[in-house]
């Protein structure tokens, strides 16, 4: 059986030859320039968590960006003027955003109570499209083992958490967070105790299996009441 001939020098190479290789280098160094031109004009001084707006407007340049840096049928001019289009869009809009609140809302977002007293919102759940492990390793990154330790936790706009603790001297009970802690999770009660509804994370104390009175779940953890280390 006659093995399939891959032709690498096709793959790689294809017609490109010296000068083209040159022209593209220098269209690619002078599209990247304009980029960072781009970028710098937008008002930002880095990059941490780009809104949904801002991931667009990269999107955009990229677009713009790309053809001209590969293909010589591409010129630079229109993606400039692509470029500059793009900027004063991103300028007048987020003028707009600075001036209504509204605006910004649906361009940013909003933050969104996660945590409130030691429990999870549920009011707002549905707005709040954060994953549950992601969220968990949020707060392990804080030092945090059980949310009880936690009073408040705000989803920011830009994709952060922001947390507020309570004091390690006034520690109370809450859902664990921990893999191996968390996954003991049940419907059954073989115990009596504190458990944490896995869903609200609200603690109650049980002897046999029960739903959650506040969420109407019946999934429950063993609470734990440990101090955060700071």
């Amino acid at each position: 059986m006659r093995l399939l001939e891959i032709d690498f020098k096709e793959i790689f190479l294809s017609d490109l030859d010296f000068s083209l290789a040159l022209e593209i280098g220098l269209r690619t160094v002078i599209m990247f320039t304009l980029v960072l031109v781009f970028l710098r004009s937008s008002g930002k001084k880095g990059v941490r968590q780009l809104s949904i707006f801002e991931v667009a407007v990269i999107i955009a340049l990229g677009s713009a960006a790309g053809d001209p840096m590969l293909s010589g049928e591409f010129a630079i001019l229109p993606s400039l003027l692509v470029f500059i289009v793009i900027l004063g869009t991103y300028r007048f809009i987020t003028y707009l955003a600075s001036k209504n609140q509204r605006i910004e809302n649906i361009l940013e977002g909003k933050p969104i109570y996660i945590i409130e007293d030691g429990v999870f919102t549920i009011k707002e759940e549905g707005d709040a499209n954060f994953a549950q492990d992601e969220f968990f390793a949020e707060m392990r990154g804080q030092n945090v083992e059980h949310v009880g330790q936690v009073r408040t936790a705000i989803l920011e706009s830009n994709g952060q958490v922001s947390f507020l603790f309570y004091p390690n001297d006034k520690p109370v009970k809450g859902m664990p967070i921990y893999p191996k802690e968390f996954g003991k999770r049940s419907r059954e009660i073989s115990q009596s105790g504190d458990y944490a509804c896995t869903h609200c994370a609200m603690v109650k104390h049980l002897t046999k299996p029960s739903s959650c009175p506040r969420c109407g779940k019946d999934e429950w953890v063993l609470a734990i009441q440990s101090v955060r280390n700071e």
